[in-house]
């Protein structure tokens, strides 16, 4: 789902990035669960403590300068026009409590995916908000 043209300020530029992100890990997290039967399935996961990091630096930097600033890390690249790519690595604890104990592999999956989708939401509404207090003028 391509959101960028509902980027009209940094706040929402900064949400629909959350959202995006959410929407991608999701996918991943639920071929997580999905994979866990699977003989060699190597499970992966987004870098979550880097993108939010990138955001902490974005938002310091438009405190400070009045701009936003996206650094690109090893697994997520900004592009033109707001656009993002995020690659998925693979979660070595994750792939390590599979082979020990594929039960609480899975309840940790299942809490991830729980996770996420609060953030989600919570970034759904704020950019709904926002859209309204805008719309309103």
């Amino acid at each position: 789902m391509n959101l960028t043209p509902l980027v009209t300020d940094n706040i929402t530029e900064l949400l629909v990035k959350i959202i995006e992100f959410t929407n991608i890990r999701h996918e991943i997290l639920s071929h997580n669960i999905n994979g866990a039967n699977k003989n060699g399935f190597i499970p992966k996961d987004l870098e979550v403590n880097k993108f939010s990091s990138v955001l902490n630096f974005a938002i310091a930097e438009y405190a400070q300068n009045q701009r936003l600033l996206f650094q690109d890390t090893e697994s997520i690249k900004f592009g033109s026009n707001g656009s993002f790519k995020v690659e998925p690595v693979i979660d070595e604890q994750a792939k390590e409590l599979l082979e020990i104990s594929p039960d609480r592999y899975l309840e940790i999956q299942i809490d991830k995916l729980l996770e996420n989708s609060l953030n989600q939401k919570i970034a759904t509404e704020l950019l709904k908000q926002r859209q309204n207090m805008t719309a309103m003028g």
